[in-house]
């Protein structure tokens, strides 16, 4: 059963910095694209961050670039989100998404999983 479960979330404060992992199991990440979507609640789900297969390249929504890295480890079939200088604004569920293939170059924009996690809270204080 292919599955991917998310870690890490939490409450902190504005400044702040965590990390979220995605543990894939029932299948190999290497052949897949990755990423990270989130959720505020009463809004849609919104595009964050993606990686392809290799980690040659990534792609950062705007409100995150700078802030957040998007990193994996095919080794250990996991994911990750680093999320430095938190915002408020950044309060969320966060969702891991696998999409199959191994794409050169992602674009947020273009980026369609196939796969979805449960996700994991980010509370971010004032």
């Amino acid at each position: 059963q292919m599955q991917l479960v998310e870690s890490g979330g939490g409450l902190v404060q504005a400044g702040d910095s965590l990390r979220l992992s995605c543990a894939a199991s029932g299948f190999t990440i290497s052949s897949y694209t990755m990423g990270w979507f989130r959720q505020a609640p009463g809004k849609e789900r919104d595009f964050v961050a993606a990686i392809n297969w290799s980690a040659s390249n990534t792609y950062y929504a705007d409100s995150v670039k700078g802030r957040f890295t998007i990193s994996r480890d095919n080794a250990k079939n996991t994911v990750y989100l680093r999320m430095n200088s938190l915002k408020p604004e950044d309060t969320a569920v966060y969702y891991c998404a696998a999409e199959i293939g191994r794409r050169a170059v992602v674009t947020g924009p273009t980026f369609s999983p196939d796969y979805w996690g449960r996700g994991t809270q980010v509370t971010v204080s004032s």
